[in-house]
């Protein structure tokens, strides 16, 4: 099943907005999950006990559907969007799971943190803008 992106102009903006939106809470999701089911099946040991633990935890499964709805998410994207933006996008994940582990987990957000999450946004608007003011390729003459 493939899914059908606008074909030009602000439904393209609102449909890679809505996409990407999607895909970093997806990306969130499994990261946050991860951690939650790793801090309940503690103490970490190699042995079928732990693993027993681990997949005895909701979170896991959490990790499991975030990471599934991110791919399909992606890959979608992938299919409309232009691969820079794109790419970096994905990586607004990294500040988001900084975020929520502030908030739900306290966990310290020092200068450096924030100063890279700051470039790290920095960097895909950079890219979003570079790539919406290029010109766009002159039609083929075969076209």
């Amino acid at each position: 099943m493939s899914v059908v992106a606008p074909s030009a102009g602000r439904p393209l903006k609102r449909f890679y907005a809505i996409g990407f939106i999607v895909l970093v809470a997806f990306d969130t999701l499994a990261q946050v999950s991860f951690k939650l089911a790793g801090e309940h099946a503690l103490p970490l040991e190699p042995s079928g006990a732990w693993l027993a633990r681990v997949f005895g935890e909701p979170w896991i499964y959490g990790a499991l559907v975030g990471y599934a709805g991110a791919f399909f998410t992606w890959m979608t994207l992938l299919e409309h969007a232009p691969i820079g933006p794109a790419f970096a996008a994905s990586h607004l994940e990294v500040v988001t799971v900084m975020g929520v582990s502030a908030v739900a987990f306290g966990e310290r957000l020092g200068w450096p943190q924030l100063l890279g999450g700051l470039l790290i946004a920095a960097g895909i608007v950079c890219l979003a803008r570079s790539e919406g003011s290029e010109p766009s390729a002159p039609p083929s003459p075969n076209a």
